[in-house]
């Protein structure tokens, strides 16, 4: 019997798919739950209308991301931040949300902390590449900075070298 999925079923199929199953299957516990209907005619014309409806809300979701990926790929953030005793090491770490309200911030863009693929919380100091996933095909990478504006970066003057020879 040729069912359609109302909703995904293990090892049968994904929702919204045409699958043919045993009879007394559906009979007993497909269509008894709500999830699947009988593919008849009708039923299979409002099934492709509903998927052209939802692959043009897709293709529109994904042009939107590929232009917020035009306007944050490669761009760089600043996070101002406050370090521990150590000069290293936050005292607190910059998460997601953080990295989101920054783009929103500096760069204009509305982004979901869901959005930002940070898979560790960052807890030091130093420049760090985001992944940005804007869509199931469209990434972008932006560069973080985790600075203290308290924290004067101290740079050593290079050691001259001697250019007398030493006698032996």
């Amino acid at each position: 019997m040729k069912v359609i999925l109302n909703q995904t079923v293990p090892k049968v199929g994904k929702a919204g798919t045409v699958v043919t199953v045993a009879d007394g299957f559906a009979r007993n516990y497909l269509f008894p739950r709500g999830l699947a209907i009988l593919a008849d005619r009708a039923q299979v014309a409002a099934l492709e209308k509903r998927n052209a409806r939802l692959a043009e809300k897709v293709a529109a979701k994904k042009s939107d991301a590929e232009g917020v990926k035009a306007k944050l790929d490669g761009q760089t953030i600043k996070i101002e931040t406050k370090v521990g005793a150590d000069g290293v090491r936050l005292n607190g770490a910059i998460t997601s949300q953080n990295i989101a309200d920054a783009v929103k911030a500096q760069l204009g863009a509305e982004l979901d902390k869901k959005q930002v693929a940070l898979h560790d919380p960052i807890k030091r100091l130093g420049t760090y590449v985001v992944e940005l996933d804007l869509h199931a095909h469209v990434d972008a990478h932006i560069s973080v900075v985790v600075f203290d504006p308290e924290l004067v970066v101290v740079e050593e003057p290079a050691e001259e070298e001697s250019t007398e020879e030493e006698s032996v």
